[in-house]
Parts: structure tokens; C-alpha cells; sequence
């Protein structure tokens, strides 16, 4: 029960950041449509928020040569993708963690250590994802996580990536690790779980 709690409000939480980014980046839209006195009080206050929202993702953007007026479509894209992603995060721990607690309750050894397993996968593949994002928006290695990040996922993706060709720039290697960890998780879930 409290478990489903936990789930309702961090749900709320991020349902309401995603619209609450969304709409601010929508406001920032139609004030540059409006072509408001860009030294006004409306426009300097609109761009003082958002300006943290949308500067991350213009930066990038002007690095591979796109036109930066597409900057506040991307960071709703983005803000919508994260979100879910961080839904379906906080969904499959919730899961993992009310079955581990189920498992102890009943007294049931095997489905508990599937459990564990699970998460650790879960986990595992959240690290991979974590990195690709930030090698996207170009994160220093020089941050102690981002460090983190390539040590932890260095031992799966760097062997992959030695075996696979990096095609038009593009690494695969998180692509293919992510399918193991896909493969490896169905396969506690199907054998400890079950």
C-alpha cells in the first residue's frame, strides 16, 4: 500500500514537471512569436526561466548544424522522453521492490534473489542509458559521475564495441547491450521469478 503511494506521487511529480516544462518552453515559443521587446519585463523574465531548459539543448544542436530555432521543440521532446523513460523507471522498481517484499513475506528464496537480479539488471541498464545521454549532450569526463558512469558500463560496452564497426559515427555497442541485458532479465524473470 505504501509502496502504491510512493508510486502515485513521485508519478504526480514528474507528470507535473514534464507540463510544467512544456508549457513554460511553450510560453518562451509565443513570446518569440509575438516578437515582445526583448528587453521588456515579460520577455527578459521568460527567458531568465527557461533559458536553463533550453540552452543544454541548443548548444548540441548548433554543434551538429542545426538551426537553433528548433531548440525549444527538442527540449519538449526530450523533457517528454525523459519523463517517461523516468515513469517507466520508477514503475519497474516499485514492481521489483513490492516483489522483493512479497518474497520475504511468503518466505520464498528463489523469487527473491530473481528479484534482486532483476533490479541489478534494471540498474545496470539504467547506467548504460545514463551514459548515452550524456555523451549526447556532451558531459566532461572530467564530472566524478560521469566517471562513474564509464567505469561501471566500460566492462560491457567496450568489448562490444571493439567486436562491432562504429557505422557513420554512430556506436552501437549500447544498442547490443541493451538487448543482453533485455535477454538476461527475461530469463531470471522467466526461471527465478516465475
Amino acid at each position: 500500500m505504501i509502496l502504491q503511494r510512493i508510486y502515485w506521487l513521485i508519478n504526480s511529480a514528474v507528470v507535473m514537471v514534464i507540463v510544467v516544462t512544456v508549457v513554460l518552453v511553450l510560453l518562451r515559443f509565443i513570446a518569440n512569436l509575438a516578437d515582445l521587446n526583448p528587453f521588456g519585463w515579460a520577455a527578459r523574465t521568460i527567458r531568465r526561466i527557461t533559458d536553463p531548459l533550453i540552452l543544454p539543448v541548443r548548444r548540441p544542436l548548433v554543434r551538429a548544424g542545426v538551426d537553433p530555432k528548433y531548440a525549444p521543440l527538442v527540449t519538449i521532446l526530450i523533457t517528454i522522453f525523459l519523463g517517461w523513460c523516468l515513469l517507466q523507471f520508477v514503475g519497474s522498481a516499485t514492481g521489483i521492490l513490492d516483489g522483493m517484499i512479497r518474497s520475504i513475506a511468503a518466505r520464498a528464496i528463489v523469487p527473491f534473489i530473481g528479484f534482486v537480479m532483476y533490479g541489478l539488471l534494471s540498474f545496470y541498464t539504467l547506467l548504460i542509458f545514463a551514459r548515452v545521454i550524456c555523451s549526447w549532450v556532451s558531459v566532461s569526463y572530467s564530472k566524478r559521475w560521469m566517471r562513474f558512469l564509464v567505469n561501471a558500463t566500460e566492462p560491457l560496452l567496450g568489448p562490444l564495441r571493439r567486436m562491432l564497426p562504429i557505422m557513420g559515427g554512430f556506436d552501437f555497442s549500447p544498442i547490443i547491450a541493451w538487448l543482453i541485458l533485455e535477454i538476461m532479465k527475461q530469463a531470471v524473470f522467466a526461471t527465478l521469478i516465475r
